[in-house]
C-alpha cells in the first residue's frame, strides 16, 4: 500500500511502476468463479457484444450540464464464438461498456460499483480526464464497494476509459474498456446515422476455433500473441443480426476505438472511401479528407464519415487481413437503388446467356 506520508512524486512513481509493471501481476481469476447464474454460464452464456447502435444521441447546442455515468463492474461468462464461452470482465455486462456522451464544459460525475460477486478489484481511468490517474485511483474499489469521483469535460474529443487496476492489460483484455465523445461546442456536423466500434484483443490458453468454455492465457498476454482479435467483444460480432445497417444516399459515422490492450488498428471499410477522418479523435482541428485506411494505437480513438453511394454488402476490418481469420469482421448493410454510373459489375459470358434466355422467356 502507498501511505500518504510519502512524497507525492515518489508516491505517484510507485502507482505508475506497479500499473506496467509484470511483478505486479495478479492472481488470475479462477474461470469457474462462482458468480450467480445471471451473469452467465458455461452452458448459458451471455451475449455481451454492445449493439454498434447502442449510443446516445448528438448532444446539440445546448449548454454545459452535469451527467451522471453509472458502470458496474461486472465478471460474467459469455459468448466469444459459436460454440466458445469466455469469462469477461465488464462494465455494465456488454464489451465495450457504455458509450458515454458530454459535451466541453460539462461535469461529469462517475460512480463505479464493483459487484460483490467479483473476484478482482476494479476501476475506470478516463482519459478524457484531466486529474490523478484519469480517476483510476479513486474509483479502485474492492468487491461489493462503490466509488466515484467528478471531473470537468475540458477538451473536446474521442477518448478511451478503461480499468486501470494492475495490471491493467489484463483487465482490458478481458472486456473492461469504452469510450466517451466529448462535443465541442454546437457540436460535430450532422449525420444521417451513427455507430460505435471498439476493436480488441482476447488472449486463450486454447487456440482459435476450440469449443467449449475457454481459459485465459496471461502468458500469451504478456507475449502479446492474442488466439481472438474482436470487434465490440465477440468473433465476428458485427455481423448477421448485428450489422451495421445504412441506405443509399445516407451519411455514416463511425466512432472507433481500440481497447487493445497491445495491437494497433489499421481500420479500414472495404469497398469505401472515408469522407472525413478526425485523426486521432482531435475534433478541433481540420478532419483529413478521402482516406483509405487509419492507423489508430491501442488507448486510442478516432472518427470517420462515409457517404453511401452504392447499395451492397461491405466489410469492417483491420487491414493487418490476418486477423479477419480470428474473428475480426463486421459488416456494414447498405440497401437502396442500384447506382450503376458509379459501380457496375462486369457480367461474364455464361452470366450474359443466363440473363438472354431470361429475356427470351
Amino acid at each position: 500500500m502507498i501511505r500518504h506520508t510519502l512524497f507525492p512524486a515518489i508516491a505517484a512513481a510507485l502507482s505508475a511502476t506497479a500499473l506496467l509493471s509484470a511483478t505486479a501481476l495478479p492472481v488470475l481469476a479462477d474461470a469457474t468463479h462462482n458468480h450467480p447464474a445471471a451473469n452467465g454460464t458455461a452452458t448459458a452464456p451471455l451475449d455481451i457484444v454492445r449493439a454498434a447502435t447502442d449510443l446516445a444521441p448528438p448532444v446539440g447546442a445546448r449548454g454545459p450540464e452535469t451527467i451522471k455515468v453509472k458502470l458496474d463492474t461486472v465478471e460474467v461468462t459469455g459468448s466469444l464464438a459459436d460454440g466458445a464461452t469466455y469469462h469477461y470482465w465488464t462494465f455494465n455486462k456488454k464489451v465495450p461498456g457504455p458509450f458515454v456522451r458530454a459535451r466541453v464544459g460539462d461535469a461529469v460525475e462517475v460512480e463505479l460499483t464493483n459487484l460483490a460477486d467479483s473476484s478482482e478489484r476494479h476501476s475506470v481511468d478516463f482519459h478524457a480526464v484531466t486529474g490523478p490517474g484519469g480517476g483510476a485511483e479513486a474509483t479502485d474499489a474492492a468487491p461489493g464497494e462503490n466509488k466515484g469521483f467528478t471531473f470537468k469535460a475540458m477538451k473536446p474529443g474521442l477518448y478511451v476509459y478503461h480499468c486501470a487496476v494492475p495490471l491493467a492489460a489484463h483487465h482490458i483484455a478481458n472486456g473492461m474498456y469504452g469510450l466517451i465523445l466529448v462535443e465541442p461546442e454546437g457540436g460535430l456536423p450532422p449525420v444521417d446515422r451513427e455507430f460505435y466500434v471498439m476493436q480488441g484483443e482476447v488472449y486463450t490458453e486454447e487456440p482459435y476455433g476450440t469449443k467449449g468454455k475457454l481459459t485465459e492465457s496471461l502468458d500469451r498476454l504478456m507475449e502479446e500473441t492474442p488466439e481472438y482479435y474482436v470487434f465490440n467483444g465477440a468473433a465476428n460480432a458485427l455481423t448477421g443480426d448485428n450489422a451495421l445497417t445504412a441506405k443509399v444516399g445516407e451519411t455514416v459515422r463511425i466512432y472507433f476505438g481500440v481497447g487493445g490492450p497491445n495491437k494497433t488498428s489499421s481500420f479500414h471499410v472495404i469497398g469505401e472511401i472515408f469522407d472525413k477522418v478526425y485523426q486521432l479523435a482531435s475534433l478541433t482541428a481540420e478532419p483529413l479528407s478521402d482516406v483509405q485506411t487509419i492507423t489508430v494505437p491501442p488507448g486510442g480513438a478516432a472518427v470517420v464519415d462515409m457517404t453511401m453511394d452504392v447499395p451492397g454488402e461491405y466489410a469492417l476490418v483491420d487491414h493487418a487481413l490476418s486477423r479477419a481469420a480470428r474473428g475480426l469482421v463486421g459488416k456494414l448493410i447498405v440497401e437502396g437503388e442500384e447506382r450503376t454510373d458509379i459501380f457496375k459489375a462486369a457480367m461474364t459470358p455464361t452470366a450474359q446467356a443466363e440473363h438472354g434466355k431470361h429475356e427470351m422467356h
